[in-house]
């Protein structure tokens, strides 16, 4: 897609995208982003994508964002317990430490791969690089 301009983001009817467009910020009442909608609280429920919104880009493909109508949203389903556990026990494992297997009570940082506490063994934290004296 190569350069879009503000006029032909306008097609409410669809028929250069197929389905129906509007610019950025001007989208209709009731249609709303992914986003926007579980701010609110519920889902879009498996509803086909209403209209989409185009951000005309300078030199680049545009941005697309997709909405949804508002009155065919469903409300999200509720979390059972062995969705809770499930969860519990994904963050148990991003705050275990692989090198000393304790839980550092904090999530284990990426750029680490360890705990604060294996990855810099010798009292230094990152913050203060100087060794301590005794």
């Amino acid at each position: 897609m190569a350069a879009v301009t503000l006029t032909q983001c306008f097609d409410p009817t669809g028929a250069t995208y197929g389905i129906p467009t509007y610019p950025w910020r001007y989208a209709p009442k009731g249609l709303v982003t992914r986003r926007q909608l579980r701010a609110e609280g519920p889902r879009p429920g498996g509803q086909p994508i209403a209209a989409q919104l185009l951000r005309p880009r300078y030199r680049r493909e545009p941005l697309v964002a997709y909405l949804y109508r508002i009155d065919r949203a469903q409300p999200v389903r509720a979390m059972t317990s062995r969705k809770w556990g499930a969860l519990a026990l994904a963050m148990l494992a991003r705050r275990t430490c692989p090198n000393c297997r304790t839980d550092a009570g904090y999530v284990i940082p990426s750029s680490l791969g360890v705990c604060v506490s294996c990855a810099y063994p010798d009292d230094r934290t990152p913050t203060d690089p100087r060794p301590r004296e005794a």
